[in-house]
């Protein structure tokens, strides 16, 4: 499999060849869901928390005596009946969210992605990205540019996975909308299906290969 490669200005500079085993693999819509389903179960934060009638203060002594008041009896403060007092059946961080799934459902479910991608056009392949300043003007320019010389690239989100970390071109980005960075050994189903474009350098094929891919490859 071939594909065009293009320079930093936008313009196509070669090509190069794809893995089948990577970019042409039929998709399973159902194991594409289920994977992307777990990762988001896996990203998500406990953080409600109530407490229960043995975590609240107060309670330490029977708030009247068992007989003779004309009220109903009570042995503490800190039952769920009470105002101020624990809750019952309420959320706690001892729910666990995550859910586990298979390494090899998780590659095979990217590889599908990455083959819808490059089937529709929505694959964008550069010779190499340099950038070494920290400046979101020049960032934004430079997507700009691809977006007007590149067919197949217009509007919509872009990942731009990178083969290495590149601190410079990550804060240029950052607060830019609807663009993000990504290393390719760090490439996933979810963050794959949150943008519409996957930007990535041809040296960034081979890590996606040798790290997901493995000994698969011929």
């Amino acid at each position: 499999m071939k594909t065009i490669i293009y320079n930093q200005n936008g313009e196509e500079t070669g090509a190069t060849l794809l893995s089948k085993e990577v970019f042409d693999v039929k998709i399973n819509p159902d194991l594409v869901h289920q994977v992307a389903v777990a990762q988001m179960a896996n990203r998500r934060k406990n953080i409600a928390d109530t407490k229960d009638r043995s975590e609240v203060r107060g309670g330490g002594r029977k708030p009247w005596r068992q007989k003779g008041t004309g009220r109903a009896r009570h042995g503490s403060r800190r039952s769920p009946i009470w105002r101020g007092g624990g809750i019952t059946f309420g959320p706690t961080k001892d729910i666990v969210y995550s859910k586990k799934i298979n390494k090899k459902m998780r590659r095979k479910a990217l590889f599908m992605v990455l083959s819808e991608k490059f089937k529709n056009n929505l694959l964008i392949f550069f010779d190499k990205i340099k950038y070494d300043e920290i400046k979101t003007k020049k960032a934004a320019e430079l997507i700009k540019i691809w977006k007007s010389k590149i067919e197949n690239f217009k509007d919509g989100s872009v990942l731009i996975v990178l083969p290495e970390h590149n601190r410079e071109f990550m804060l240029a980005v950052r607060n830019l909308p609807k663009v993000d960075i990504i290393q390719a050994k760090e490439l996933n189903v979810l963050d794959s299906l949150s943008f519409k474009y996957l930007i990535m350098p041809k040296d960034s094929i081979k890590v996606i290969q040798e790290t997901f891919a493995g000994e698969n490859l011929n």
